[in-house]
């Protein structure tokens, strides 16, 4: 057998018997998918709603009827006065309150102690009053008199797993093969065994391809099955091209191995090279690439800190292509930066590589 595919075969058997490494790679995708998608949510359920009943007429009936009857929100107390309303809440007794004016105007008098809540409470609360009663069309008044309309596009029912599928994509392919690549190697340079391997008759250069080529492989098959989690099991539609939708996930898992090449060309020991992992690519992951807030709503100095951070793209183009369904030429941009990230990572990672071992 040819010295490189036995290199491959060698590191691929390697990791199928390490039952820790098997474990990070399949075991926390599924793990991660199943809390994002369910346990860690911002999905609005069963919302305590009192109503103020002092201008009260039959099409107000059919608002807090609909309302009533929605998975949304519950109808916990009417009360006669807006005061009234707002010492339930301020006591925890109701999360919203609801007032009919004379002119059939609405406020909403919300628990603001936690921003996106309230936010996520108001917008689906309008969204729900917005629908035609008793065959009018029956929009939302504004103060000005002016009716207003509430249309929802790509996820009509809001459901936060549409936010956290491509988020969940671009932290896991990230973490996963750059932290096992790096550890793969720096693992060998602490054994003493990369000595062996680079006196081998194999080049160097083809030694590193051969330790990452096994990770590539298992996070192809890792992205499978987020993609069939996604679809199947979280109901996330894939309503984009699944050959882009890949196309884009190789050229962001390339960026992945390459960043993983680069630290173990840096870190010595294997509790470095995972320190560096979990550290600079987690916590930039989590909380400049837009997963959990957008990156618009940010600071300007943590929007420019946040062009650097490779999910940033990777996310942006899932969300386009899985969610709304757009061509490639709508994600050119991100495409194109992931592209040169990767190209850029590769070549320093490569000329960082030395073949004799300090």
């Amino acid at each position: 057998m040819k010295p490189f595919p036995s290199f491959i075969i060698k590191e691929s058997k390697h990791i199928l018997r390490d039952r820790r490494t098997m474990l990070i790679l399949f075991g926390m995708p599924v793990v991660l998918m199943l809390l994002f998608g369910f346990a860690i949510t911002n999905d609005v359920k069963n919302v305590r709603t009192v109503v103020v009943t002092s201008n009260w007429d039959s099409e107000a009936q059919q608002h807090i009827d609909r309302l009533a009857v929605s998975d949304y929100f519950v109808i916990v107390s009417t009360v006669p006065t807006p005061q009234k309303a707002e010492q339930l809440i301020r006591s925890q007794q109701a999360d919203l309150g609801i007032v009919f004016s004379k002119e059939h105007q609405l406020q909403f008098i919300v628990d603001a102690s936690d921003p996106n809540m309230a936010q996520q409470w108001t917008v689906y609360a309008q969204a729900i009053l917005a629908q035609p009663a008793g065959g009018k069309s029956s929009m939302l008044p504004s103060q000005n008199g002016k009716r207003l309309g509430v249309r929802l596009l790509y996820n009509p029912q809001q459901k936060s797993a549409y936010n956290f599928v491509p988020a969940i994509m671009g932290m896991l392919l990230l973490l996963i093969c750059a932290m096992m690549t790096s550890i793969s190697i720096v693992r060998e340079k602490e054994r003493g065994t990369m000595e062996v391997l680079l006196v081998s008759p194999v080049r160097p250069l083809m030694i590193i391809v051969a330790k990452a080529v096994p990770y590539f492989v298992f996070a192809l098959f890792i992205l499978v099955i987020i993609l069939l989690m996604s679809a199947f099991v979280l109901g996330v539609p894939l309503q984009g091209s699944l050959f882009w939708i890949m196309g884009v996930s190789l050229i962001y898992i390339l960026l992945a191995l390459s960043l993983g090449l680069l630290i173990s060309s840096i870190a010595k020991t294997q509790l470095v090279a995972l320190l560096v992992s979990a550290m600079v690519l987690l916590l930039p992951t989590v909380m400049l690439s837009g997963m959990l807030s957008p990156v618009e709503s940010m600071p300007p100095v943590l929007q420019y800190i946040s062009a650097i951070v490779p999910p940033r793209y990777y996310i942006s183009a899932m969300r386009k292509l899985m969610i709304m369904g757009v061509g490639i030429e709508s994600v050119l941009t991100e495409v194109a930066v992931l592209t040169g990230m990767t190209v850029l990572l590769l070549t320093v990672a490569l000329a960082k590589f030395k073949t004799r071992l300090e």
